[in-house]
């Protein structure tokens, strides 16, 4: 009898072993095939970009573009933390006009092309001032931000051509829209992790001008997306009628926008990469546990975390860490990380919202409006921030008012709560737009006769 029962139980630990070997590989080939069905659901070329943009761009550029100009402002230019503030303000004009380029890419084709042209002029203007600031000791503050201005143009044009590509395939995919979305966030968390990470390495080695040298590369990749993304040719486009795709583009807008659902440098690097593991943590979570559920509930609950996660800020300047017995590094690195956590898990689902929103053939027109409404709120807080700054005399040596400060922007964190009635209660699987907006209007704005505002995966799906 127990001869018997041997063989049977020997084979069942064998299934489970087998079952458990299987689980662990599954784990290491899952993102690979998540990968791999959405390059054959929309062209590898569109995966190739977002990965560029998101990642190298955005992600990788973006966080040692970050520290690298508060060390260029503090250590070279020598300038007051709310004078840097106003500097970095004006860098940020290219990105509250992101309407305008989203506009370019939907209604005016270059040869033919209305994506692979403006990724290509993005890449050149990204590389150019990026060479002038390394290139050039002791630049005029006047210069220095002109050139960052510059490079923060190469850097919308870039994200506003890529917000476009992920606006159409959320239409043309709707089941996919929140995996295009964690796409887009896991490429700029793993960026900004390997950014922040090597950036206050590389500034105590190079200096910032080294590192803005180094920016040259992102700006080179988004420059390749441009020349190997697949997109059908227009051919015969008529330029006299801009004018007139304008006005639809903007009436096709304004109707949807009518609608009621619409110190130690390298510890300073450390700090930030290790927040940026949050970031990757929360598109992780929202990926396999929140991207089915309502809008407004994830909007106000991270809100709420948002506002609770400021106050460990409050701990730091107060000391109370110190006295539950947890040091400053280590304190400081649970801040960073839980700032971005909640942030990057408060942004997800109003990335996906917006990308819902957009109707087809003016993707990138509208996904950049509403991308630069939250532009202008960054603006205008660098702008406001600084002016606080200088009404409370906090300075580079001076923070005795530096708790009035925090207490007033953990405020203004949750005070998006009293209209986050505005935000729809759907699901991100819903249906979000009518009928006549999605289908009627857009049917009349693709008609080739009228106005070509194409879709840039349109051919992928036809093949």
């Amino acid at each position: 009898m127990v001869d018997n029962e041997n063989p049977k139980t020997a084979l069942m630990e064998l299934k489970d072993e087998d079952k458990a070997q299987y689980q662990f590989w599954d784990y290491f080939w899952g993102p690979l095939n998540w990968l791999k069905m959405l390059a054959k659901e929309m062209h590898w070329s569109f995966v190739f970009g977002v990965v560029i943009v998101y990642g190298f761009s955005q992600g990788l550029g973006g966080a040692l573009n970050r520290v690298s100009i508060e060390y260029y402002m503090k250590d070279v230019q020598k300038v007051q933390p709310s004078e840097a503030q106003i500097y970095q303000g004006f860098t940020s004009i290219p990105w509250l006009i992101k309407p305008v380029w989203g506009l370019m890419t939907d209604v005016v084709p270059i040869l033919g092309y209305h994506r692979r042209p403006y990724f290509i002029f993005a890449g050149v203007i990204g590389i150019v001032p990026m060479l002038y600031l390394s290139l050039h000791k002791q630049m005029h503050i006047f210069f220095a931000v002109l050139s960052l201005t510059a490079g923060s143009a190469g850097a919308a044009i870039a994200d506003v051509t890529v917000d476009a590509c992920v606006a159409q395939n959320s239409n043309k995919h709707q089941h996919l829209a929140p995996d295009m979305q964690s796409l887009c966030s896991l490429s700029s968390s793993t960026g900004s992790l390997l950014g922040f990470f090597l950036s206050g390495i590389l500034v105590h080695l190079i200096g910032p001008e080294g590192v803005f040298g180094l920016l040259i590369i992102p700006s080179a990749l988004v420059f390749l997306v441009g020349i190997v993304l697949h997109e059908p040719q227009r051919v015969n486009f008529c330029y006299q009628q801009v004018g007139q795709k304008v006005i639809d583009a903007t009436r096709a807008m304004t109707n949807t926008l009518k609608l009621p659902n619409v110190g130690n440098l390298e510890f300073v690097g450390y700090i930030l990469s290790i927040g940026s593991t949050g970031a990757i943590l929360a598109s992780l979570l929202y990926q396999y546990a929140l991207k089915d559920y309502q809008f407004r509930n994830l909007c106000f609950w991270s809100q709420i975390f948002l506002g609770l996660s400021g106050m460990l800020d409050l701990m730091l300047v107060f000391r109370l860490n110190l006295k539950l017995g947890i040091p400053d590094h280590f304190f400081a690195v649970l801040d960073e990380c839980a700032f971005q956590f909640v942030g990057r898990l408060k942004w997800m689902p109003l990335l996906v919202l917006s990308s819902r929103l957009c109707p087809p053939g003016i993707e990138g027109t509208f996904f950049a409006l509403i991308m630069s409404i939250g532009n202008t709120g960054m603006f205008s807080s660098s702008w406001f921030g600084g002016m606080l700054l200088h009404i409370l005399n906090i300075t580079r040596t001076r923070f005795d008012n530096l708790w009035v400060a925090i207490l007033i922007r953990n405020i203004a964190r949750v005070s998006p709560l009293v209209v986050i009635f505005l935000v729809p209660k759907t699901e991100p699987n819903s249906s979000i737009l009518p009928s006549n907006i999605s289908s009627t209007e857009t049917k009349e704005i693709l008609d080739d006769d009228k106005i070509e505002l194409v879709s840039l995966m349109n051919s992928v799906d036809k093949r």
